[in-house]
């Protein structure tokens, strides 16, 4: 499960990236993104300056870009119509130009995400942490059971290079234009799938940071598109459940009664 993976070192020009580990990848695609971005899709992501190694860890240095990383609040009419031009950018890069540069299926992609959960939620939970363990155990199994049918989730496409990780935090503000950051996971994609991501995402969920109806426009979607959104999203809502189980991090982070809230709301998803 998604763990801690990089320390963050900042001048006033550059971002210096410190990953933990080489095992899983994560600064071969943070810089395989943000090399076809920059000759792409610039300005929309920081520009790669290069890679080091410190202390035997990987290193990405990055461009240091201007503004802050949104917040608790519902995004403006402006930052959603800027976030979604950025969107639009990303997903808009040809497809060959990413596969050329070796970037995979982003991680948590939409062939490898299904299977995972259900190993997820096929493990034995103590649920007695809870507020309400029946309630929680109720999303658990509903979950498991609609993963199971063969018809719920949509064939897998792969068309556009995603961010993956779109954590309200993850995206800059400047008071007039949103930039993209945190590239680590991302890879080739369906935007239906990277949208239901992001409005599923805890950080932006609970505070009705993303609107989706709005955000899907902005970013482009058409109407097929925005029904294979729809789709996915009970995937990731399943995934923040088993994130916001005990043992879990989410779980620690979060208030008391997160993880049942998150149960209600994928049973309304699902049912």
């Amino acid at each position: 499960m998604p763990s801690q993976t990089h320390d963050l070192g900042f001048t006033d020009t550059e971002v210096r990236k410190r990953f933990l580990s080489w095992s899983d990848g994560e600064a071969d695609r943070e810089w395989g993104c943000l090399r076809v971005i920059a000759e792409h899709a610039p300005e929309i992501a920081p520009r790669p300056l290069r890679q080091e190694s410190a202390d035997g860890h990987p290193v990405v240095v990055m461009e240091r870009l201007p503004g802050k990383p949104l917040g608790d609040r519902p995004l403006t009419a402006a930052q959603t119509a800027s976030l979604g031009r950025a969107l639009r950018r990303l997903y808009g890069i040809p497809l060959a130009h990413v596969t050329a540069a070796g970037i995979g299926e982003r991680r948590l992609g939409p062939s490898t995400l299904p299977g995972a959960l259900s190993g997820w939620l096929d493990e034995t939970h103590d649920l007695s942490l809870c507020e309400d363990p029946a309630h929680v155990r109720d999303g658990i199994d509903t979950a498991r059971e609609w993963l199971s049918r063969p018809d719920v989730l949509p064939a897998t496409r792969l068309t556009a290079l995603g961010i993956a990780d779109l954590n309200p935090a993850n995206i800059l503000w400047d008071g007039r234009t949103c930039r993209l950051v945190d590239f680590e996971d991302g890879g080739l994609t369906d935007p239906a799938y990277d949208l239901a991501d992001h409005v599923e995402h805890l950080a932006g969920r609970l505070t009705g940071v993303f609107d989706s109806v709005t955000l899907s426009a902005a970013a482009g979607l058409s109407e097929e598109e925005r029904k294979r959104m729809a789709a996915y999203r009970p995937l990731w809502a399943a995934f923040w459940l088993v994130m916001l189980l005990p043992g879990n991090g989410a779980f620690r982070r979060n208030p008391p009664g997160t993880t049942e809230a998150q149960a209600t709301h994928l049973l309304t998803l699902i049912r």
